[in-house]
């Protein structure tokens, strides 16, 4: 395979890390040559595993997978200024998903090299005295990104050109495909196993891997494997192989596995555990904290260490841009400077601010995950705890002095609401415009509010609440808008010790048993939801514990679809929905139809789309410049239904 060849380790893909074994954090320093011989040196191998933190930042932040992981799901929809990159995506009558126009080719691209330097780095660190915890860092990174593949692609190669799971010093434009069952239980199991046993509790270095973030993946591999060999709704998959496992077990063997891992993660934290709000998990003051078990990482205290500008984002990798998505033009919002006739003036700004953020409207979200998903917005924090819905004056920042007038003429100072969208349909009804307005941006107006408002059922293409969670975060700003246009300096969220709660409870509806039901499990999660210490969307303080009503109005039996909505509101955004809606085989059952308003400002009328969810959509299609790159007959390699 030329794309996965050792030109393609890390030299020119990757800025090379190394790694000082008495310091805390990954120290880096870039190198334009990698040879095979490096990686027999202990620089080489402390170089080859620190890379691998650093691989992560070339998949998660970079905007066109995450696209992937979440558009076409009941979760997100294409926005008004999307292009063919999100709306193929949709599978709504954009175009279509092919080979060259799935941006899942971002996963193939880096997942090999990295799965290369990895065999490097195993392959020789043992002669050099290399400890065996410091092995299981890249035995833990090349199963994590063999998992991520054998979800996305089905069977993918282990042979990279050298022999099995062998680091490979030559490029080959050769490949053969391994069937699922041969990536699960040659290539992810016993890395896994392995790294279990050879990891520390904690992590050598700050964000490094650890024995519960190797637990959390063996227990969710195992999960989806037995969903894969269960096969309820008789999914293709390709390479073409029987639905039997090598090692002679059942699915339900699987499913117990996961149950038992995941448990033992749980009642063996180490320095891991659950924050005490779900504000809290994503609270960008409290990045790195003790809930999150891996993480693409950036700061902005460097452009080297952050890996990308810290003025100005690229829109491509390494930057963390996935943020941007979701943002809508809110910059459009309008006030005025007189109280008595519309003298339009910009207040909402712009502004480097968790709320805010660069907004390009790619993505937004469908009506059923606001009025369905977060249904209770009252009890549950998550809503609140997830989306930007109330916009609020910032153009003092912007040097504009004084009071302005907004809807109803009402005055506004910064810091007030702006635009409110709003949680539920209001009694009264909303005075919309027939096109943008005085707000410039379709918002409508009731009796005695100063702040304009869109009610759930008018969010649109081009107007809806923003994703709170991914929003950026400087201490740089001083008393200004600081770099809203640089990409976040936040760490992305990789892997979370509340999944293993999820994890446990979804082995447990497929039959295991153990000392915790699966309503047990997701009430831990949903009474933490519960409990309130800020109203982000208010801005003000707000103790409060509804953890009780949380876990008393659970289902005495909760079944697959249910923690699948929990999942969604515990993860909303974070690009786990597609994996998740797959491994279930309930894509098509959940997301086949959806409902948003138009492209236009002031469209609230919601429009329902169907989705043509096929089978074959259950597999992403092989990069084309995969194709491109081999040599000989290629045409049994493609995943069916992309030829």
């Amino acid at each position: 395979m030329k794309n996965i060849g050792i030109k393609a380790l890390m030299g020119t893909v990757l800025t090379l890390l190394f790694l000082t074994s008495c310091s805390d954090i990954l120290d880096e320093e870039p190198r334009s040559i990698y040879e095979p011989g490096f990686f027999e040196t202990e620089t080489g191998i402390y170089g080859g595993i620190t890379s691998m933190y650093a691989h992560l930042r070339y998949i998660y932040g970079q905007a066109y997978y995450y696209n992937t992981c979440l558009t076409g799901t009941d979760e997100v929809t294409y926005a008004q200024s999307a292009d063919q990159n999100f709306k193929v995506m949709d599978i709504s009558g954009q175009g279509e998903i092919t080979s060259t126009s799935s941006r899942a080719n971002v996963l193939w691209e880096v997942a090999f090299s990295n799965i290369n330097t990895a065999s490097g780095v195993i392959e020789n660190a043992t002669e050099l005295g290399i400890s065996d915890a410091l092995i299981a860092e890249a035995r833990f990174f090349r199963a994590f990104d063999y998992f991520m593949l054998v979800q996305t692609f089905g069977g993918v190669p282990l042979d990279l050109g050298a022999g099995e799971l062998a680091f490979n010093d030559n490029p080959s434009r050769s490949s053969e495909r391994n069937t699922v069952p041969e990536v699960y239980a040659r290539a992810i199991f016993p890395d896994l196993l392995t790294a279990i046993n050879d990891l520390p509790d904690a992590g050598r270095v700050t964000g490094g891997a650890t024995k519960t973030l190797a637990r959390l993946y063996l227990a969710k591999a195992y999960l989806t494997y037995g969903w894969w060999l269960q096969n309820p709704n008789n999914i293709p998959t390709y390479p073409e192989t029987d639905r039997t496992d090598p090692d002679g077990h059942d699915p339900q063997w699987y499913f117990q596995q996961a149950y038992d891992i995941a448990m033992e993660a749980i009642n063996n934290p180490g320095p891991f555990g659950l924050e005490e709000t779900f504000y809290d998990v994503s609270w960008a003051p409290n990045d790195r904290n003790d809930e999150v078990l891996l993480y693409a990482d950036h700061t902005e205290t460097s452009e080297f260490y952050n890996g990308g500008s810290l003025t100005y984002g690229s829109g491509s990798a390494p930057d963390n841009f996935a943020g941007w998505m979701m943002t809508w033009n809110y910059t459009v919002i309008n006030s005025s400077a007189s109280a008595t006739e519309w003298d339009a003036v910009s207040s909402v700004q712009r502004e480097a601010e968790q709320h805010l953020g660069r907004p390009w409207t790619r993505m937004c979200p469908t009506i059923g995950a606001i009025t369905n998903t977060f249904a209770d917005k009252t009890s549950d924090s998550r809503y609140d705890g997830t989306f930007t819905t109330v916009y609020r004056g910032n153009w003092d920042k912007a040097g504009i002095s004084g009071s302005l007038y907004n809807a109803n003429f009402m005055e506004v100072n910064p810091g007030d609401a702006i635009l409110t969208f709003l949680d539920e349909e209001p009694e009264e009804t909303i005075d919309y415009p027939d096109d943008a307005g005085n707000s410039n941006m379709g918002a409508g107006v009731l009796p005695g509010r100063p702040d304009f408002v869109i009610s759930p059922e008018g969010i649109s293409r081009i107007a809806y609440p923003g994703l709170w969670k991914l929003g950026p975060y400087r201490t740089d700003n001083g008393d200004g808008l600081g770099q809203p246009n640089a990409g976040s300096t936040r760490p992305f969220n990789i892997a979370k010790f509340s999944e293993l709660y999820f994890i446990a409870a979804e082995a447990a509806i497929k039959g295991a048993s153990g000392t915790r039901s699966a309503r047990d499990l997701i009430n831990v999660i949903r009474a933490r939801a519960g409990v309130w210490r800020w109203d982000n969307n208010g801005n003000e303080e707000k103790t409060e514990d509804h953890s009780a009503d949380m876990v008393n109005a659970t289902p005495a039996t909760i079944d697959i679809n249910y923690i699948l909505a929990e999942r969604s509101r515990e993860y909303y955004g974070e690009g786990y929905r597609w994996y998740d809606l797959v491994r279930t085989q309930k894509w098509e059952e959940l997301a086949r139809t959806y409902r948003i308003g138009g492209s236009n400002y002031g469209d609230h009328t919601p429009q329902t789309v169907t989705r043509n969810i096929e089978p074959y959509h259950y597999l992403r299609p092989i990069p084309q410049g995969q194709l491109d790159a081999m040599e000989g007959d290629t045409g049994n390699y493609q995943n069916p239904g992309y030829d």
